[in-house]
């Protein structure tokens, strides 16, 4: 029995699974499945068992706060 596990890992399945249907899927409705799939990564150095400052890897856009007016 030939599967997917004797060739790559579930976490790589899923990616590949994931990019075949964000590719099948109409342009309005893709730009938006690509940007929930957007990852913010941070890390943090941590000495003497205290976290420095955490630092993003690849900021967030800062989006602009509307505010409702009544």
């Amino acid at each position: 029995m030939s599967t997917w596990r004797s060739v790559f890992t579930y976490n790589k399945y899923t990616q590949i699974a994931a990019r075949a249907l964000r590719q099948s899927l109409k342009e309005s409705e893709r730009v938006a499945a690509e940007k929930r799939g957007i990852t913010i990564l941070r890390y943090q150095q941590w000495e003497n068992g205290q976290g420095g400052q955490q630092v993003y890897l690849n900021p967030p856009e800062e989006k602009e706060q509307k505010s409702a007016a009544v």
